[in-house]
């Protein structure tokens, strides 16, 4: 399974490793899906990282670390060129221009102007939700064998 995060469910996955977004971060560490990100993703969330009001959980050199991690851990694609406008929020279009270049399964946010697209026929899905068909796939089947 291919996945698409938002930057700020990578924000939130790092500044609260307890909660759906850290938890996701850690299944796509196991394996559990394929991380796609881009240029502009990464830029977009060194951009949000390095806020000052994100300083006090987070410094820059663990932000620096953490980008250098998922750019060479996560599967690195190129940036559709001008994607087209779907989202009420146009800086929200590359996200989704992303899920189709990378034939990914899912783009995982909170932002409403992409949830609201979920029943548009667009695989979007919050972090909980996600995190839910993360651990869904992951049980063992325990139907009786016959």
């Amino acid at each position: 399974m291919r996945a698409v995060l938002d930057p700020n469910v990578l924000v939130s996955a790092v500044i609260s490793p307890a909660g759906a977004p850290g938890s996701i971060l850690l299944a796509w560490s196991l394996g559990q899906f394929e991380l796609v990100i881009s240029r502009k993703l990464l830029d977009e969330l060194a951009d949000v990282l390095a806020r000052p009001k994100l300083q006090r959980w987070i410094s820059q050199a663990t932000a620096s670390e953490y980008l250098d991690a998922l750019a060479e851990s996560a599967t690195m694609i190129d940036d559709p060129p001008d994607p087209p406008k779907r989202s009420a929020d146009p800086d929200d279009d590359y996200l989704l221009a992303l899920l189709d270049a990378a034939d990914a399964n899912y783009l995982v946010s909170g932002d409403p102007h992409l949830t609201g697209l979920a029943s548009h026929d667009v695989p979007v899905e919050t972090p909980n939700v996600f995190l839910a068909r993360l651990l869904a796939e992951d049980l063992p089947d325990e139907s009786p064998s016959t």
